[in-house]
């Protein structure tokens, strides 16, 4: 009996013992495996942009003459008349024919109104003619929008508009701003990875953000975007969205 081994005494005992084994081992696998497939679907979500300052190529400006007579025959001669001295001076400015483009003559009536209300009567005819200019001579042009007011002196009510500033290029610029977004982005999941030990890996997925051109050093946003017009001198920003594998 002294010589009978441990196992053929107690062998329930030992099959439990062997059972609980195999259940740790089995137990610390699958818990490695659990942390492998955890780091395997971490990620990390960050915000790159890039933004530089633009120079607008294009302009759009728009001034009309108007005139109000008695009559339709004499307003209409008398907006000729202004029309034609606002060409002229167009003409006179070097400004090509080409880059001209009137509008339509809008005719509206003054009424008679006694006691507040209409009397059928019209008092007189007011027209008005409107001209477009588009060219890629912005500087030029531009200058040009604030001298015309001079006609006014000559007896010509003009109405000049404040220029539209465009920028023509934006399609290529975008492509390359979208890039630089997500190298800034990239730059900035690095950093952060770095300080918990980590790695960055495989881009999961981007999203690009609505681009925002605003006047030079303009801290507006809008999450629809924005479109400065108003000035030669811009900031266009780009913003992209990526989440990134870590390993």
């Amino acid at each position: 009996m002294q010589n009978t081994s441990f196992r053929e005494r107690f062998p329930q005992l030992f099959s439990g013992l062997f059972a609980l084994s195999l259940a740790l081992v089995a137990g610390s696998f699958i818990g490695a495996s659990a942390i492998r497939n955890l780091r395997q679907t971490d990620v990390v979500t960050v915000t790159g942009s890039a933004k530089r300052p633009i120079r607008s190529d294009y302009i759009i400006w728009r001034v009309s003459v108007s005139s109000q007579q008695p009559t339709a025959q004499a307003a209409y001669q008398e907006l000729k008349s202004r029309s034609e001295r606002l060409q002229g001076y167009l003409k006179q400015r070097q400004v090509p024919d080409n880059e001209i483009t009137p509008s339509s003559i809008d005719t509206s009536t003054v009424p008679e109104v006694i006691n507040g209300r209409e009397t059928g009567n019209i008092l007189a005819y007011r027209l008005n003619q409107r001209y477009e200019i588009r060219s890629s001579d912005v500087e030029r042009i531009s200058q040009l929008s604030q001298q015309a007011t001079e006609l006014i002196n000559e007896g010509i009510p003009i109405v000049s508009e404040p220029p539209e500033y465009l920028y023509t290029q934006l399609s290529k610029l975008r492509v390359e701003m979208v890039g630089e977004a997500t190298k800034d982005a990239k730059a900035r999941a690095e950093a952060i990875a770095r300080s918990t030990g980590n790695r960055i890996g495989a881009v999961r997925s981007a999203k690009t953000g609505v681009f925002q051109i605003t006047s030079r050093n303009s801290t507006a946003v809008s999450d629809s975007g924005i479109y400065d017009t108003s000035s030669i001198d811009k900031d266009i920003t780009a913003v992209v969205s990526v989440e990134f594998g870590v390993e």
